[in-house]
């Protein structure tokens, strides 16, 4: 029997579900795919492991495509993957005007997705990519992630039943269609502008978003909360959670993982292999190969179809038979996993998740089947969904250059090109990314790593000039953390670059593992303070508190694009402890540079007087200098005198400088683009210690970011609501000065302006 069994695998038999006939009816009616059966799939799209489906493509979206769609072929990884047929429809009327989208129009919430036919559910797909290409076009945002799960988020809400049901998009960078499709279409024009729609999933903007997002490889640790409060409550909703393989390599999804299979709790995760497993913008040259194994794992996953095949045999046979059969499709499910293993297959039955895939992701049919049959099954455990996806598709500029359209601005549907307004000068990113390869060129021992972030750390150029001595290392701050750590014990100059809100997610390493041992890690910490329409969970609000609180650690921040040449050159001459420099979004101001890009040392805890006065004292931290100049320039119309001092470095405090802004001023204002407890409490802990205060004559406030979270929005308007513009910091000392007429006045001059 067991041979002749074994014959089935080569497709000779279709096997099928113990199903009543009525049920197997109901079912087809239900999701518009005709007889569902397990085994292999007829036609050029092969169904996959456990729950693959004999389906009818031409009553599923086989004999609906019309002239005007396109075939496209999408190829798997790996040098022995197969070649796989997905019909993806043409958006038509690429334009300057958005084209007709008659069943978009007719869905507001996903309940309205329940009773269309393939057909429509399909031409809803390509509505769907259409709207998402015309809004980015204006707003701006992440496009290619967008484009990448049109069908998946299609098929997930025609399947499942939000907000019931718990969808978590990991990141939330994807989730525009998802958007869409959940009440907020007639705000997309407002994505990522102030008072408008997050760019992420947030909770408070919609009861379908059930969980936050903005930092990456979440969702598992979330879902698997979501999932056993259900199991605790006696629900019987579904948690799906989508997460990319980029967020895969961060530790938080194996340990999620590790947890999930051992709870053994019913919930799906989705795994959205899109090739990207580091970000695409970390090479000049346009998207890197991706990094760690991983890549390579999911890579052999796409090319093992037919092991899968032969598994799937022995798991229908023990469903459809059952009895005595079972021992003997036991042993050939083993087998299967057991030669899968060797390519890597079962690494997440290992941890404990059912393996499922590779899926075509484009492919509506396919998930549509896939989805119900995993949401029908009862059996009980967590199951993982391997569906393959092209970053940017639908949109031959966005497919073709990924490392340019993952995030865009505003841009030109028809031509593609993106409306970026060239400044008269470059970004702080940039200048830290010249300045470190200057360093490079006259030290060996200079070493770079980011996390997944050449582009967005600049990192890109330092690839380039030294491929060897540039480390990604995924999306794992944590690794990278303590990767640099071990770099430095061999007597290297690592400089670890990672945003200031990333830097978060690798905080115990910074303190373990660097600052306890006193080695010379630098870090370089990009997207400090507010930063626009990404919003609160890339802004950078924290990190001089977290670093200034270490022993050990040298913390630093430029008051211009210069000062971050300076100061680039001073870490890496400090080689006896742990340093930190943090910098902004934006542009510089467009003082002079050092010559060959090679700035000078630092003298340590020293900073600079900027501009002479004697009546308030502006002691800034930062580029936040800049708005201090401005309000001693508005101060100076009002005949007030103000000093303005850069104060460079947060620990060491430069103590002579303070004492004397103490002994000279009736007013000392300390400002800065950070959090309570950062560069302010020191300075105001040191006057203290120092008995500066003890006179009572001298008035001092500190200027810092509210304790809230404040929503994506313009920079200006950001910086407005912080209470950091010049006419406020200005309008501060005013009123410290007992001028509150004047203060009042200064406030309306800038309101009207």
């Amino acid at each position: 029997m067991a041979s002749s069994l074994l014959q089935g695998s080569a497709g000779a038999a279709r096997l099928t579900p113990a199903l009543g006939s009525s049920q197997r009816a109901q079912r087809t009616e239900d999701c518009g795919v005709c007889q569902c059966t397990y085994g292999p799939r007829k036609g050029p799209q092969q169904a996959v492991d456990r729950f693959a489906l004999q389906s009818n493509a031409s009553n599923f979206m086989g004999a609906n495509v019309t002239a005007k769609q396109q075939e496209k072929v999408t190829r798997t990884r790996g040098s022995k993957a197969q070649t796989r047929a997905t019909v993806v429809p043409v958006v038509e009327g690429i334009g300057p005007e958005k084209p007709p989208t008659p069943i978009l129009d007719t869905v507001n919430y996903p309940i309205h997705l329940k009773n269309l036919t393939a057909k429509q559910l399909k031409q809803l797909a390509s509505e769907l990519r259409a709207e998402v290409i015309h809004t980015v076009s204006k707003t701006g945002g992440h496009l290619g992630s967008s484009l990448g799960v049109v069908e998946l988020t299609v098929a997930l809400h025609h399947v499942f039943d939000c907000p019931d049901d718990k969808i978590l998009w990991d990141v939330g960078h994807q989730a525009y269609p998802h958007k869409i499709l959940t009440g907020r279409r007639s705000r997309m024009h407002t994505i990522r502008q102030t008072d408008g729609l997050s760019g992420f999933t947030k909770r408070a903007e919609s009861e379908y978003d059930c969980f936050g997002a903005g930092h990456s490889s979440t969702t598992i640790s979330a879902g698997l909360g979501m999932a056993v409060g259900r199991d605790l409550k006696k629900r019987d909703n579904h948690v799906i959670a989508v997460i990319g393989d980029g967020a895969m390599t961060a530790g938080q999804a194996y340990e999620a993982m590790n947890n999930a299979g051992y709870l053994d709790t019913n919930m799906i995760v989705i795994l959205n292999d899109n090739k990207q497993v580091s970000l695409p913008t970390a090479n000049l040259d346009g998207p890197t190969r991706p990094v760690g194994a991983l890549s390579s794992a999911l890579a052999r996953l796409n090319a093992n179809r037919p092991l899968r095949e032969l598994r799937e045999v022995a798991k229908s046979m023990t469903k459809s038979i059952g009895g005595p059969v079972h021992e003997v499709a036991a042993k050939v499910d083993e087998y299967a996993r057991g030669m899968i293993s060797g390519s890597g297959s079962t690494f997440f039955e290992e941890l404990g998740l059912y393996y499922i895939g590779p899926v075509d992701g484009h492919s509506i049919e396919d998930l549509v089947t896939i989805l119900r049959e995993v949401k029908s099954t009862n059996s009980a455990g967590p199951v993982l969904i391997h569906a393959v996806t092209e970053k940017g598709k639908g949109y031959d500029f966005a497919e073709k250059a990924a490392d340019k359209y993952h995030g865009v601005v505003p841009f030109d549907v028809v031509s593609g090109k993106q409306n970026k307004k060239k400044g008269k000068t470059s970004s702080y990113t940039q200048y830290f990314a010249d300045a470190l390869v200057a360093e490079a060129e006259a030290d060996p021992a200079v070493v770079a790593i980011h996390a997944a972030m050449g582009g967005g750390t600049g990192l890109n150029y330092f690839q380039k000039r030294f491929p060897k001595r540039c480390f990604d290392v995924g999306i794992a701050e944590q690794h990278a953390v303590t990767f640099a750590a071990g770099l430095a014990t061999e007597g290297l100059k690592p400089f670890c670059a990672i945003y200031s809100t990333f830097l978060q997610r690798g905080y115990d390493q910074v303190c373990h593992d660097v600052s306890l041992q006193k080695l010379p890690v630098r870090f370089a910490m990009d997207r400090a303070g507010l930063v626009g329409a990404d919003g609160p969970t890339h802004a950078g609000a924290f990190d001089v508190t977290y670093m200034a609180t270490l022993p050990h650690m040298i913390v630093m921040a430029p008051s211009d694009e210069a000062e971050l040449f300076h100061m680039v050159a001073t870490a890496a001459a400090i080689d006896d402890q742990p340093s930190c420099f943090r910098y902004p979004r934006g542009n510089g101001i467009g003082v002079p540079l050092p010559a060959n890009n090679k700035g000078m040392v630092l003298p340590i805890g020293k900073g600079r007087i900027l501009r002479e006065g004697t009546d308030v004292a502006f002691l800034a931290y930062g580029t936040i200098a800049q708005n201090c100049l401005a309000a001693s320039d508005l101060l100076s119309d009002s005949g007030v005198s103000a000093t303005v001092a850069d104060a460079r470095f947060c620990k060491p405090l430069d103590q002579e400088l303070i004492r004397r802004l103490a002994r000279e001023h009736r007013v000392l204002i300390t400002v800065e683009e950070g959090s309570i407890g950062g560069f302010g409490s020191h300075v105001t802990f040191f006057m203290q210690m120092d008995g500066l205060l003890d006179s009572g004559k001298l008035k001092i406030r500190q200027m810092i970011l509210p304790d809230i979270y404040i929503d994506h929005g313009s920079p200006a308007a950001q910086l407005e609501q912080a209470g950091l513009t010049a006419g406020q910091i200005a309008g501060t000392a005013l009123r410290l000065l007992g001028n509150d007429r004047e203060a009042l006045a200064l406030a309306g001059r800038q309101m009207s302006k």
